[in-house]
């Protein structure tokens, strides 16, 4: 399972710098508004020792780390979901990733063109948020009056989606984004072909360049939803990485072997059927039982066969919910 992210913010705040520096992968970076115009597109390894790790556990061949899509799209700016700046276009390739990176410049530097010839955080985080809830308000307003038809006709279905969407409305309409709405994963799944912009995960990158001077911001009141990062000289990559992951619901099982140690990825709370469907679709149907055990328990038992003895091998059902960090034998 590969789910992608995309690098949003407005031009020149260092989103394809990021990138670049993220993927090593050759983009268009110069200094001028609407540098990039389609999205690239980089697999970024996630950090994780424990790959490493089991590796030298079972002496295997190669190993293979869970990795992370990102996609680089270019700046947004006021009017946006008007079409400015190639908004639309912008826009739809926004909805086609499946959470967001808020790349916010808290940097001073002449050399740097900036869109509102200032540099403020909050304010550039209010611009972007707005093009978003306004694009939103848009298809959710046209959601509402194309299914009034049945909803006159007393379609449970089309007055079950109008609830959920009057309650995404009054949210929009205060300004605030869709997934402060509080829908519950029902709700979320009964709107879900309407793919809003602001019902998607979003992390808020500081982008601080150390180079220069900074601007001060306070993100305590956003909790754990931001990271600090200087895409020059490649700092905080690893948090932000990693807090991707955790912003997308995913965590890591692993396979270990003398032919290859891999970190499979897949969405918390799966059972271990579903689990086995990152390494081929057949483990679903053809799933039998699943032996398991923490990496850690592993290496501290020094083998297989002193796991066992100790009882850290188990044997897991249909049933099991695969937890982050188990090493898993597929039986089919």
């Amino acid at each position: 399972m590969t789910l992608s992210i995309g690098i949003v913010g407005l031009p020149n705040v260092g989103k394809s710098t990021l990138f670049n520096a993220l993927t090593k992968k050759s983009v268009p970076a110069e200094n001028y508004p609407f540098c990039t115009i389609d999205p690239s597109v980089g697999i970024v390894a996630v950090p994780d020792q424990r790959v490493r790790l089991l590796s030298e556990f079972s002496k295997s061949a190669k190993n293979i780390p869970a990795v992370i899509e990102f996609v680089d799209i270019a700046g947004l700016v006021a009017g946006a979901s008007k079409g400015e700046g190639l908004g639309n276009k912008f826009l739809t390739n926004i909805r086609e990733v499946d959470a967001i990176a808020h790349v916010v410049r808290t940097f001073k530097d002449d050399s740097v063109i900036h869109v509102a010839n200032k540099v403020d955080p909050t304010g550039d985080i209010s611009v972007i948020n707005l093009e978003l809830v306004l694009a939103d308000m848009e298809i959710v307003s046209k959601r509402i009056s194309n299914i009034q038809k049945d909803i006159k006709k007393q379609d449970k279905e089309a007055i079950s989606e109008e609830i959920i969407l009057k309650k995404i409305e009054k949210v929009l309409e205060g300004g605030h984004l869709a997934i402060d709405a509080g829908l519950n994963e029902e709700e979320k799944f009964k709107i879900k072909s309407l793919n809003l912009l602001t019902l998607k995960p979003m992390l808020y990158v500081l982008n601080v360049s150390e180079a220069n001077e900074n601007i001060e911001i306070d993100f305590s009141h956003m909790s754990d939803m931001w990271v600090k990062i200087d895409p020059v000289f490649e700092k905080g990559f690893d948090d932000l990485i990693k807090k991707s992951y955790v912003l997308l619901g995913l965590q890591t099982f692993f396979t270990t072997g003398e032919d290859e140690t891999r970190a499979w990825t897949i969405k918390v709370g799966s059972t271990a059927p579903v689990a086995g469907t990152a390494i081929h679709t057949d483990f679903k149907d053809k799933f039998i039982r699943a032996e398991v055990i923490n990496w850690k328990d592993l290496l501290d038992s020094g083998s297989y066969a002193n796991a066992r003895a100790k009882g850290f091998v188990r044997t897991e059902g249909k049933e099991y919910i695969v937890k982050d960090g188990d090493v898993i034998e597929f039986k089919i």
